[in-house]
């Protein structure tokens, strides 16, 4: 498994922008506030995945 990851890092990397960057623009296009909630936690989860957490953490 840990092969596999590093062997393809680059490819996660770019899947993974991907997805955030559609689901943004999804919740800037759409007038609902639900889809701004549920970006906002998979941008949190991600961010602990990222250990960005307490000073590392973005403005």
């Amino acid at each position: 498994m840990f092969s596999f990851i590093m062997t393809h890092i680059s490819d996660i990397l770019v899947a993974i922008s991907s997805i955030i960057a559609g689901a943004s623009a999804l919740a800037a296009l759409t007038p609902t506030t639900k889809d701004d909630l549920i970006l906002s936690k998979i941008k949190s989860v991600l961010n602990v995945l990222a250990l960005n957490i307490g000073n590392a953490k973005t403005a």
